[in-house]
């Protein structure tokens, strides 16, 4: 990333660096490279990734909203939810990278990552493939979980990203859950909206990993929190 913002403004210093920035696997991070020379070139806003990033999301929304009626948008879907993460992911890179770093960024880039997970989390709600109950608990520790994360950075220490379920693994779940209940209705073994184990569906199941795997995660981050506060005490 260093490198990157050398080429793009080799004389130049980021006059502000978020607090607290997401560790992203170097692998992925390098897929964007070129785009963000794309985006520092051609002047696109940072904020107009992010807002590209909620359009993602909503489209993934679409995708699972139909897939009762189109089982094969559930192969669509996840892919859209992966688009989300990586435009989330640039939106901060270009940052950076253009010297258009803020504290208003901070909040633009954080804000539709949120819209995001309710956005994706509803259309599987309303697909008829899992019961609305445990999609939209599923959105509601999605929201909670990065709350949680936030609170550390509120208070003076440092954000918390750790836990089972962040936000790229809520969607890496939700991939396994969509394509396994295609699988379950290709195979003839179960009808993709019926249920399956438990008199749950196997979106219901996915939903509810992330259910659980989001109560891991506050706890986790909660934890680190106040272990970070009792440092800064003792100092």
């Amino acid at each position: 990333m260093r490198a990157l913002e050398a080429t793009v403004t080799p004389s130049l210093r980021v006059s502000y660096r978020p607090a607290s920035r997401r560790p992203i696997a170097g692998a992925f991070r390098a897929t964007a490279r070129a785009a963000v020379l794309f985006c520092v070139r051609r002047r696109i806003h940072p904020d107009t990734i992010s807002y590209l990033s909620i359009a993602a999301s909503a489209c993934a929304a679409v995708c699972f909203w139909q897939a009762g009626s189109h089982p094969s948008m559930l192969l669509v879907a996840p892919g859209l939810c992966y688009a989300r993460l990586w435009l989330n992911m640039l939106d901060g890179m270009v940052a950076l990278a253009a010297r258009q770093a803020s504290p208003r960024g901070e909040i633009l880039n954080d804000l539709p990552d949120r819209i995001s997970d309710v956005l994706v989390f509803a259309g599987v709600a309303h697909s008829g493939l899992a019961s609305p109950y445990t999609a939209y608990w599923a959105a509601i520790l999605a929201l909670i979980t990065a709350y949680v994360g936030m609170l550390g950075q509120a208070v003076g220490v440092h954000r918390e990203f750790g836990g089972v379920m962040s936000k790229p693994w809520r969607m890496v779940v939700l991939h396994a859950g969509a394509w396994a209940a295609l699988a379950a209705q290709w195979s003839r073994w179960s009808g993709i909206a019926a249920p399956a184990i438990g008199g749950l569906t196997v979106l219901d199941w996915a939903c509810l990993v992330v259910v659980v795997g989001c109560i891991e995660t506050i706890g986790v981050r909660l934890r680190r929190i106040m272990q970070a506060l009792e440092k800064e005490r003792a100092r």
